[in-house]
């Protein structure tokens, strides 16, 4: 009688250590989880500093801006891409500029202006190139656009207007000082470049 009672106590022990083991081993499980879930959020979190004072700032993922980024992005493309100087060094790095920004399609038509003689053509006519943003039509959800612009070419002899219309694609790229906005300008072509009345 008194070895089936110590059986039984030594049996009710072990029960109650492997309950209790496994209990502590579901609870720790659910502390880690918990804590790895609230570093995971607070590290979302950016707090900004106003002497002593700490002001939580909410940091935006880049498809919340996109619409306003991206238009960006295609602005200062053409840009660098079509305000030209008669300056042979300020056009290189321009359009240097520009090729951070798109694809090999933007070089292939920058290589058939050269050999058009366009930038030959505004250095030795002393003209000066600007380009005017008129619109542009952004599908965020294929990621392609339309722009639609007016260059002014103005020389000694005359001033030119003409239209400017061109299409492509958005891509995602890493942000870098050459491309802060982090697109990437592909399938660019020109669809109208034609002269207005002045």
């Amino acid at each position: 009688m008194l070895i089936q009672s110590l059986e039984q106590k030594t049996r009710l022990a072990l029960m109650t250590v492997l309950a209790t083991v496994a209990g502590c081993t579901v609870i720790c499980g659910i502390c880690i989880f918990f804590c790895a879930k609230l570093v995971t959020e607070e590290r979302q979190q950016i707090y900004v500093l106003d002497g002593d004072i700490p002001f939580l700032a909410e940091r935006s993922l880049q498809e919340a801006n996109f619409v306003m980024e991206a238009k960006a992005h295609i602005q200062l493309f053409h840009q660098y891409f079509f305000n030209l100087p008669p300056d042979n060094d300020y056009i290189k790095w321009t359009l240097g500029k520009a090729m951070y920004m798109a694809d090999g399609t933007a070089m292939k038509q920058k290589q058939a202006m050269d050999e058009n003689g366009f930038y030959s053509d505004i250095i030795s006519s002393s003209a000066v190139c600007t380009i005017i943003c008129d619109s542009i039509n952004l599908d965020e959800h294929e990621r392609k656009f339309t722009y639609y612009g007016t260059q002014l070419i103005k020389r000694r002899s005359r001033d030119m207007k003409r239209s400017i219309i061109t299409v492509g694609e958005l891509e995602n790229v890493p942000r870098t000082e050459n491309n802060p906005h982090g697109l990437l300008i592909v399938n660019w072509r020109t669809l109208e470049n034609k002269d207005l009345d002045y």
